[in-house]
């Protein structure tokens, strides 16, 4: 199974989304970083068939999924960012009609509806309204929906929002057990939902891939500009403005410690700090770190 994506452009009228994108997935689960505006979504949906890349092609197994057409869509699952439903929708009522949507047997389709139920911890509500369900009970109905056909491609456009840290591990666990010898593509601005997963991370900026590598790969890029100093808490607020801080610990004797990103050491005292993919994330994306100031 490959998924191969070729020159794809995507314009409106006075922008460009995705500017020359090429990527080849093979199975594996796939980490799509990015803020939020990257592109990533345009992206996605271009990959779940939804929208038509300006230019550009997408290949599965060497053959272009509109040539494809519905059978391209039976090896797909995708979680848009917001998925839809009918107010009056219990969440089994909702299973039972995307199962139908995607041409699942009824027998197959009431064992299938069952396993997710469990595997997602949403037995004890399948006869309640999706509508009064909490934010992160629907995420997990929506992965629900895109684990539905048992896919050979899953596409999850940002699918842990709304979730709990526990919600979270789980689906991460589940995602790494479903991902043998298929295609997992997760877009998130969320570091931590594939640090540990994902066998190979893309990075998108302003439309375009600008790196791409395993996590290993990626976080040597940073090496030598993560940093670690200790500090009076009197000083904290002005250093807080000048450097990168990527977090903050108190500590017992009243000084605080600093990891932050810099070309060289800038407090008295700082040792290099084991660099992560967040801090890759930061570097790369530092007008973050500048709205949360």
């Amino acid at each position: 199974m490959e998924l191969k994506i070729q020159n794809i452009t995507k314009r409106y009228r006075d922008k460009t989304a995705v500017d020359d994108v090429s990527i080849t997935l093979t199975p594996g689960v796939w980490g799509l970083l990015g803020a939020n505006g990257a592109g990533k979504t345009t992206l996605m949906r271009m990959l779940a068939g939804i929208l038509r890349p300006s230019s550009g092609r997408i290949l599965c197994d060497g053959v272009e999924i509109g040539t494809l057409g519905a059978a391209y869509r039976e090896k797909l699952g995708y979680l848009p960012q917001e998925f839809g439903f009918y107010p009056e929708f219990t969440v089994q009522d909702y299973l039972e009609y995307m199962a139908a949507l995607k041409g699942l047997p009824r027998t197959e389709a009431a064992r299938q509806i069952d396993a997710l139920l469990e595997r997602v911890s949403l037995t004890e509500v399948r006869r309640k309204k999706i509508i009064k369900l909490s934010g992160g009970m629907k995420r997990r109905v929506g992965i629900a929906q895109a684990l539905l056909n048992d896919p050979e491609i899953l596409i999850l456009d940002e699918p842990t929002a709304g979730l709990d840290p526990g919600e979270r591990v789980r689906f991460r666990n589940l995602l790494s057990e479903f991902a043998q010898e298929r295609i997992v593509l997760i877009s998130t601005h969320i570091v931590s939902d594939v640090e540990y997963i994902a066998a190979e991370n893309a990075v998108m900026k302003a439309g375009k891939i600008i790196a791409q590598d395993t996590t290993e790969g990626l976080v040597k890029q940073i090496e030598a500009k993560v940093w670690q100093g200790n500090i009076p808490m009197e000083q904290l607020a002005r250093w807080e403005y000048r450097l990168r801080v990527v977090n903050l610990r108190n500590e017992p004797d009243g000084t605080v410690t600093l990891r932050y990103l810099a070309d060289a050491p800038q407090l008295p005292d700082s040792v290099p700090a084991q660099p992560r993919l967040e801090d890759l994330y930061l570097w790369l994306f530092p007008e973050e770190m500048e709205e949360a100031k």
